[in-house]
């Protein structure tokens, strides 16, 4: 039978205290890591190296990138950390042209703004200057000089109730049709205080009610593509569909006799300039 080695304490308590003491020296390392950490990050929260750096906004047109920026508050002086993304979306939101906002953070000081804007269906005129019309029948309280050209000028409508009627009808008709309009005129009739005049981009008048505007308007490039080359008068879209062409006038004929007073006039200077 085997005799087992029996090692006294002695010999063993060198060993154990070695043991503890790199335990406690791990110890001592990890705390110090962690205290060097949180140090640093205190560092870090404090000095402008954390704050955002890139600041990136999309999808606006109207409305300005400062504009957008200004409203959400943040800028390069704001810390990364401290940017609230909701309150932002609020902020933004709030200006009567953006329908939408979403804010997304990139690390390490990216912040990412991304607007949807009201659409411009019109433009009104009132002394002199242009107001644009949003998408709601809204008018936008800023003035320009001329309008925008993304939209149809609209005259006449002098009942906001109307005013109202057509951009949502507006709103509903398709980009490409809505982009050949150039004015509309309420022009309002006995029993029909509905009906509109619209000028077209080419040449073409237009003779609608709001009420069936968009669902009516949409054949509007089918009903030309039937028309004679050079043809000029009113498509009516109202009451069925039809073309009413202009009667003719009598230009020419003031033309010639025009052109005949001054070939006189020519001839008389002649003759007074012989004698």
């Amino acid at each position: 039978m085997e005799e087992r080695k029996v090692v006294s304490i002695e010999d063993r308590i060198p060993k154990l205290k070695q043991t503890r003491r790199k335990k406690a020296n791990r110890r001592l390392i990890l705390y110090l890591t962690i205290l060097f950490l949180l140090i640093a990050l205190v560092i870090y929260l404090q000095s402008p190296l954390s704050n955002v750096r890139n600041i990136v906004v999309e999808g606006q047109y109207h409305v300005s990138e400062e504009e957008i920026k200004e409203l959400g508050g943040v800028t390069t002086s704001t810390n990364y950390w401290r940017v609230d993304e909701d309150e932002m979306k609020q902020q933004i939101e709030s200006h009567q042209e953006i329908t939408f906002a979403s804010i997304d953070r990139s690390f390490p000081n990216k912040v990412t703004i991304e607007v949807e804007e009201a659409e411009r269906i019109g433009y009104v005129k009132n002394d002199g200057m242009y107001h644009a019309i949003l998408e709601d029948g809204s008018r936008l309280e800023g003035q320009t000089a001329l309008p925008g050209g993304d939209a149809p000028i609209l005259a006449g409508f002098t009942k906001e109730i109307y005013l109202k009627e057509i951009s949502q009808e507006l709103k509903e008709l398709p980009s490409s049709v809505a982009g050949l309009i150039s004015e509309i005129h309420w022009d309002p009739r006995d029993g029909n205080p509905y009906q509109i005049l619209l000028y077209m981009n080419d040449g073409y008048q237009v003779q609608a009610s709001i009420r069936s505007f968009a669902e009516k308007m949409p054949a509007y490039p089918s009903i030309v593509s039937q028309l004679d080359e050079g043809a000029e008068g009113i498509i009516h879209i109202d009451v069925g569909a039809y073309f009413e062409e202009f009667p003719e006038n009598d230009t020419a004929g003031e033309d010639d006799t025009a052109e005949e007073d001054e070939v006189q006039e020519e001839e008389e200077t002649a003759d007074e300039t012989e004698g």
